[in-house]
């Protein structure tokens, strides 16, 4: 199973759902098909996997976003759904990573851009994210862009300290 593509293992999870008439699932499977259908005719071509985890990724965005909208609003009931359909979309996702992990891979980054020469301080935050991004999806992983930023911000300033 672990060698479909997401598209593939999408459209088996859709017609399972059909079967076990879960409606509720079924409707959010067509709706993440739908969105990466979308973007294959943006494209004129098919996806490959990591534009489809791409596409996945921005899915997941939106909704942790409606979460927090709901929750302000007080809407518990539509942030509760919006948080299934999370945990249902990350199902397709590679692992997430921790924030030990995500420290580990900074770390290490800084320290080569540091051995290439490059005293990396709070101004090379750009390609100091760029590098950490291109390690985390290389090793296959995912992470929050936001915890990812927060932690090469504050290594970056050590490193100046």
């Amino acid at each position: 199973m672990a060698d479909l593509s997401i598209a593939a293992r999408i459209d088996q999870d859709i017609v399972a759902a059909m079967k076990a008439r879960d409606s509720e699932r079924a409707t959010a499977l067509r709706m993440v098909k739908t969105a990466l259908k979308n973007k294959e005719i943006e494209k004129r071509a098919p996806l490959d996997e990591a534009e489809s985890l791409q596409v996945l990724g921005t899915l997941i965005k939106q909704r942790r976003d409606s979460v927090e909208q709901f929750t302000k609003g007080n809407r518990p009931e539509l942030a509760a759904k919006e948080a299934a359909e999370i945990s249902m979309i990350e199902t397709y996702m590679p692992k997430a990573v921790g924030e030990q992990e995500i420290r580990k891979l900074v770390e290490e980054t800084l320290a080569e851009m540091a051995a290439s020469g490059t005293k990396p301080g709070p101004k090379d935050m750009g390609p100091a994210m760029k590098a950490v991004q291109g390690r985390i999806q290389a090793a296959g992983l995912r992470a929050d862009g936001r915890q990812v930023s927060e932690i090469v911000k504050t290594e970056l300033a050590k490193q100046n300290a």
